[in-house]
């Protein structure tokens, strides 16, 4: 399956409210929550938060991947996010983080899970297009940014 099979306007998040790490998960779980993706927001928090503490997954280049396995998906689910103003998620690269993807796998699922974040690290590359992702105003642009819409 394609990340952009995975966006849709209602798992996106333009701006982020949240200003920090936590908040950050949290907003997005709930951006999950609301679109109908999950129910039990406590535990995918948990299974978020258990996975961070292994390491953040702030990437490089403004990127962050909060993810994590949990019974409570049965599909790869993501929600995406955007601060255009950067947040501290303990990033490789010390930066803040713009784009945030964070993805749910069911614990029994993991090639869908691995494409995902292999197609997320090339996406950084582009830095044209991490640009226009950090300057979209609405979960249309986004959506059709990935779409490669007009």
């Amino acid at each position: 399956m394609a990340l952009v099979d995975l966006i849709s306007q209602e798992v996106v998040k333009v701006p982020l409210a949240s200003k920090n790490k936590p908040a950050v998960i949290r907003e997005l779980v709930e951006v999950l929550r609301d679109a109908g993706k999950i129910i039990d927001v406590e535990s995918v928090l948990d299974a978020i938060n258990k996975r961070e503490e292994q390491g953040s997954t702030g990437l490089e280049l403004g990127i962050a991947v909060p993810h994590a396995k949990s019974d409570s998906v049965n599909n790869l689910t993501l929600a995406i996010g955007i601060s255009p103003e950067g947040i501290d998620f303990s990033s490789f690269d010390g930066k803040p983080s713009h784009l945030f993807f964070l993805m749910l796998a069911p614990p029994n699922q993991s090639g869908p899970h691995i494409e995902a974040l292999a197609e997320i690290a090339k996406l950084s590359h582009s830095r044209a297009f991490c640009d226009a992702l950090i300057h979209s105003r609405t979960p249309e642009d986004v959506v059709e940014l990935f779409r490669g819409d007009d």
